[in-house]
């Protein structure tokens, strides 16, 4: 959530850049932006503003604007409402300090009862953010430098936060963290630091990570990082990133959400090239645990709820699946026999890291699956793998919630001893996927969405790990085209839902060759008996059906083969209802605060 850019070196056009660096973060969301730049001739902050978006803004407004150290956010709104005053950077009285901040100062409040007593009109803004560069102000006032300013303030501050300082009079930029991500690129005779790095993958593929209580400071030669609780000097090795700005980028497709739907072809094999040793042993971890639980949020979230079916129908093993901002009241059953598996993309979901926290202090051992190497899910982890989806920048996850399902399918398949037999079911599901995912496909979808797109509701059906994907179908269909939908086990339609159906209303039935087919068309029968129009996912056509979109038949991967499809729909009822698929209201990618 909110994007922070940073730039210090030799290059003039500060602006430009950090202009950049935010339009490559859009995909986190956001409904608000600005910059700061430092002039060093005139020593004086230029800022600029604006609620909306910043795509539209042409590169060429900032030519003119000369300055080698420069600020800039996305903010989407917490505290306050989405205005030009609440925009990032937030400034001190005399302007001299700047600051953008991602997160929330949970002692706000308090402080800027504090700082205002015996002034008047000292906060512009509705926002927590400001009482930062006021903090520092403070703390300057009574005699300190900047950068002790700097660290007394981050002890003041209660609760998550990342944020940048630049000062008019100083040349090196400051940053701290505590919770939400900041990764610094290191270029030749420059620095950047943001919230993630596509925003400067255009200039290096050399990151520094900042971890929890740690701050940086950056000028154009060296990145020195202390404690901001011990002041103690830290050394970090330089980490080399293995994708590049092309990767990141949408090329000639007309949104993320798309191409990264389509990459599911490489993506998912990606996902199951692992190595057999990591997975067996991580297999071992789970046969000898004394309570395996599997957390996420959103998303991820049904991904772990599938994975409770896949260890319970593949290797016979009792899990237990818990919203992570949920496993919090489930810590009176941790131990340090117990085991949390922790699924996450970006490796920063603040109710994930604080599910780990907890199982931590039981002494519970850690197994995270995450799409970025090095994020913070992945260091506090005892064990971790990555997904290797690639790059995700549409909001609505896609290819990473396939390669996720296929690992943990993976892993439930080596707990059974039978990681051969699961590697040839996914490498059997990845050529099918390849065969399936192509343009004639593509349009059929679409002219189903044609058919439902100006429906207020929509309701999915599954049974067994297709359940959890109903549910995940919905949150698909929610995220981007804005319809009501909603996802329920086949079985519980007639224990109150079915009311909500009437003539004509679309119901997606998800179905898989297996145990549970034949009740599913139970269903099926059921919601059609009250008029449902039924679009049938299946491997198999059927007259209950009155669409069917085709999916392999691959045995336990269903739930994957099932979802593929589910996520072109939904793609296409957002662009047929004008909205950007890759942007949806009200969300973001990345989710760092609780």
């Amino acid at each position: 959530m909110c994007g922070i850019f940073g730039y210090i070196g030799t290059d003039n056009h500060a602006a430009q850049k950090t202009v950049n660096g935010l339009k490559d973060l859009e995909y986190r969301g956001y409904d608000s932006w600005g910059i700061a730049v430092r002039s060093p001739r005139a020593q004086e902050l230029y800022s600029r503003k604006n609620v909306g978006k910043i795509s539209g803004v042409a590169e060429k407004d900032f030519a003119n604007i000369v300055g080698d150290m420069s600020i800039g956010h996305s903010r989407w709104a917490t505290h306050g409402g989405v205005t030009k005053k609440n925009a990032h950077p937030h400034f001190n009285h005399d302007k001299t300090i700047a600051v953008v901040h991602n997160g929330i100062i949970e002692n706000a409040d308090v402080l800027r009862r504090r700082l205002s007593e015996g002034k008047r009109n000292l906060f512009v803004s509705e926002t927590d953010t400001e009482v930062i560069p006021h903090l520092i102000d403070y703390h300057m006032k009574m005699g300190k430098s900047l950068e002790d300013a700097f660290v007394a303030t981050c002890g003041d501050l209660k609760g998550r936060f990342a944020f940048v300082v630049m000062h008019t009079e100083s040349d090196f930029l400051l940053a701290a963290r505590s919770g939400s991500p900041l990764i610094i690129g290191k270029g030749e005779g420059e620095y950047f630091i943001a919230s993630d790095i596509p925003a400067f993958l255009e200039y290096t593929q050399v990151v520094n990570y900042l971890d929890d209580g740690e701050y940086v400071k950056l000028n154009r030669t060296e990145a020195r990082f202390r404690s901001f609780h011990t002041q103690k000097k830290i050394q970090k090795k330089d980490i080399p990133i293995v994708f590049n700005k092309e990767a990141a980028s949408k090329g000639e497709w007309d949104h993320f959400m798309l191409k990264e739907i389509v990459e599911q072809k490489d993506s998912l094999a990606r996902a199951i090239n692992q190595d057999d040793k990591a997975i067996k042993k991580i297999a071992r971890e789970i046969q000898k645990a004394r309570g395996v639980f599997l957390s996420g949020c959103g998303t991820a979230g049904k991904v772990c709820m599938a994975a409770e079916y896949f260890f319970s129908v593949v290797a016979e093993r009792h899990t237990n699946f818990a919203p992570s901002s949920e496993f919090p009241i489930y810590h009176h059953f941790l131990r340090p026999e117990s085991l949390l598996v922790a699924v996450s993309q970006s490796g920063e979901t603040a109710d994930v890291l604080e599910a780990m926290k907890v199982a931590k202090r039981k002494k519970s051992k850690v197994l995270s699956l995450v799409n970025v190497s090095g994020s913070s899910v992945a260091r506090a982890s005892d064990y971790s793998l990555l997904i290797n989806a690639g790059p995700e920048k549409a909001v609505a996850s896609t290819k990473a919630a396939t390669s996720q399902l296929a690992l943990l399918l993976l892993i439930a398949y080596a707990t059974a001893g039978k990681l051969k037999e699961g590697k040839e079911l996914l490498i059997g599901l990845v050529g099918k996927i390849n065969d399936q995912l192509n343009p004639k496909y593509l349009e059929y979808i679409k002219k189903v969405a044609e058919i439902i797109f100006r429906e207020n509701d929509v309701y999915i059906i599954g049974k067994s790990a297709n359940y959890p994907m109903a549910l995940e179908a919905a949150i698909k269909i929610q995220e981007v085209s804005y319809i009501h939908a909603e996802g329920f086990a086949g079985g519980e339609l007639k224990h109150g839902p079915i009311a909500l159906v009437k003539k004509n209303t679309p119901c997606i039935a998800l179905l898989a060759n297996d145990e549970t087919k034949d009740d599913m068309l139970s269903n099926v029968a059921e919601l059609k008996a009250r008029g449902a129009y039924i679009i049938g996912i299946a491997p198999e056509d059927h007259a209950l059906f009155d669409k069917w979109i085709s999916v392999p038949d691959v045995g336990a991967a269903s739930p994957i083969a099932n979802l593929i499809p589910i996520q072109i729909l939904a793609y296409y009822l957002a662009v047929l209802r004008g909205n950007n698929p890759d942007m949806p209201r009200n969300l973001a990618k990345s989710v760092t605060v609780k």
